[in-house]
């Protein structure tokens, strides 16, 4: 890790050193008329500039190399328009040609959608290049002012995005019960007809001699059977678990009662 680190500091010194020759931002009106122009260095920040929404600001130099003053194309090269107070920053490309001469304008009259949103506070100008084989250039040219940002519209949906009012249910109170009195005679009005009903039936003779036979039991427990997935679905069951069952069952309930049908038939066809 130490011989990495020695390799890296070796190669950072032995790096060529870019620099600017002639920087300098102008500032003109629309009608084409020179306001200030401002040398600037990569030494320490110039004097502060303002400018108006009628003003152009223009930022140019040549990227060359300190040593032998050839002109170079970095591969990276940008201004940063930094707002200290509210923290916003806007990057903004700068074209280098291969000779390194480069230019930048910047039009208030149609400022570009990556300028930061401005007040009163100066942006602070920064240039940063950077290309193989160079020491890279991070520097701050000068505090620009310029006219304030006008505030965002607000969207229709904005509302919806920010922090809403508790919502508080309102529950209606627990249905009182009726008097155990009244529960006792309903129960026995609701058991009553069924009461009369087996007892009429137990003053009915019927036979069902051949109700438990070998042949139709299958049928009268497989009928039972439904009644008791029917229970336990209102209990447990869902409905594709009813269907998957019901089905199964149906089956079942088909060929038995083919086969109790067949031996009532054979048996009423015996007896005449």
């Amino acid at each position: 890790m130490l011989l990495l680190t020695s390799l890296a500091l070796f190669a950072s010194a032995q790096a060529a050193v870019l620099t600017l020759q002639s920087p300098r931002a102008i500032v003109t009106r629309s009608n084409g008329e020179q306001t200030a122009s401002l040398p600037l260095s990569l030494g320490r920040a110039a004097d502060p500039l303002t400018i108006t929404s009628q003003d152009t600001l223009k930022i140019t130099f040549q990227v060359i190399e300190k040593e032998s003053g050839n002109g170079v194309q970095p591969h990276q090269t940008f201004l940063r328009f930094y707002d200290a107070e509210s923290g916003e920053e806007g990057i903004q490309p700068v074209k280098v040609t291969p000779s390194g001469k480069a230019k930048f304008e910047l039009n208030m009259a149609k400022p570009p959608a990556s300028l930061p949103p401005t007040t009163t506070a100066p942006l602070q100008v920064e240039l940063f290049i950077g290309a193989p084989d160079y020491s890279p250039i991070s520097a701050t040219l000068f505090y620009l002012t310029v006219p304030a940002s006008q505030p965002p519209i607000s969207h229709p949906d904005e509302a919806s995005y920010h922090l809403r009012p508790e919502i508080h249910h309102t529950f209606r109170p627990d249905q009182k019960l009726p008097p155990k009195f009244i529960s006792a005679v309903s129960t026995l009005l609701v058991i009553a007809p069924w009461v009369v009903l087996l007892g009429l039936w137990s003053q009915i003779s019927y036979k069902t001699p051949y109700l438990f036979s070998p042949s139709i039991l299958p049928f009268t427990a497989s009928l039972g059977a439904f009644e008791g997935l029917l229970l336990w679905y209102w209990v447990d069951l869902k409905l594709g678990q009813v269907l998957l069952y019901g089905s199964i069952l149906g089956l079942v309930t088909l060929f038995t009662g083919r086969s109790a049908l067949a031996t009532v038939a054979e048996r009423r066809l015996a007896q005449k």
